[in-house]
């Protein structure tokens, strides 16, 4: 459970940076990171870091498959994960 809790932390800080470096890069000319790796990093656990990346950098709000689909995700992930936990 322990390691279960940990992964889950790597990947929502992961996923938190991850969106708050391509509203950088973006507004910078720089390279970009996909909306598929955005969206996988999100599957994989990181629903939660990620919207609240997507958030704070204000970046994707206007994007239906980020604006809803992440708070989706989101809801579904920490219902399995109270689910698993209690």
């Amino acid at each position: 459970m322990e390691v279960l809790l940990w992964y889950l932390l790597a990947v929502n800080v992961i996923a938190f940076i991850m969106f708050n470096l391509d509203k950088w890069y973006a507004s910078t000319g720089g390279w970009r990171v996909s909306e598929s790796t955005l969206l996988l990093t999100c599957l994989l656990g990181g629903a939660p870091g990620g919207y609240l990346g997507m958030r704070y950098a204000r970046h994707k709000t206007k994007k239906p498959l980020f604006a809803v689909g992440l708070p989706a995700m989101g809801i579904i992930q920490l219902f399995i994960i109270f689910r698993i936990s209690f």
